[in-house]
């Protein structure tokens, strides 16, 4: 089980965030996981476990400081007020510090919100070994994406209504121009397929995805 932990952010405040570890390996690699827009909530708590078990120290940073919703406006309501740059230069830069204090190795990865944030740490965050993003990207003047250096994997919904395949595609287009070491994989799912509480879930997608996930932090990762 994991537990709550307390990590330094670059500007020097705390931020807090739930962290599960394998058992036995203090110097396991790190992952820090980026939460949907309801939260830190059980849901993603259970994603930080399963990674753990794959042999991961999985930290997730409360980015919304306590705040967990189940009602959707609530959580557009949250996500809007988010500062995303600070979330991925702070937060989720301190995160992976913080972990970098025993891994050798760190990486991050989102969903839905949380994956456009993967995708702005991996502009960034230079302490990040690779990224994965599932069904999240962020706006097209918020970075520049071509600039990305370490390996970079996304996981497109081929019916997402949020973060359009129209989008994505013009997201691939600008990291193959700079010449982004990315894979990017296309499931007929909806948004949020991955998410096993949601009204979307697709086990079979989902089942694809996590292991393309695991195999491409394994690689890059553990080696």
């Amino acid at each position: 089980m994991g537990q709550m932990v307390t990590f330094k952010r670059p500007d020097g405040k705390d931020c807090q965030g739930y962290l599960a570890s394998p058992a036995g390996n203090d110097k396991a690699p790190g992952l820090v996981v980026v939460q949907e827009w309801w939260g830190l909530n059980d849901q993603i708590k259970g994603v930080a476990e399963r990674l753990a078990t794959q042999g991961y120290r999985a930290l997730v940073p409360d980015l919304y400081r306590g705040k967990v919703t189940l009602d959707a406006a609530e959580a557009g309501h949250l996500m809007n007020n988010l500062n995303f740059a600070d979330a991925a230069g702070q937060d989720i830069k301190g995160a992976a510090q913080y972990l970098k204090q025993a891994s050798a190795k760190v990486g991050v990865v989102g969903f839905c919100m949380g994956g456009a944030l993967a995708v702005l740490a991996a502009v960034f965050v230079k302490e990040s070994n690779a990224a994965s993003s599932w069904y999240g990207f962020p706006p097209e003047q918020a970075a520049d994406v071509k600039t990305i250096t370490a390996p970079l994997q996304l996981h497109f919904a081929e019916k997402d209504g949020f973060f359009t395949p129209d989008a994505a595609r013009i997201l691939e287009g600008g990291l193959k121009e700079g010449k982004v070491p990315f894979e990017s994989h296309w499931y007929n799912a909806d948004h949020a397929f991955g998410n096993e509480s949601g009204q979307k879930y697709n086990a079979e997608c989902a089942k694809l995805a996590w292991e393309r996930t695991v195999d491409f932090f394994a690689k890059h990762l553990k080696s």
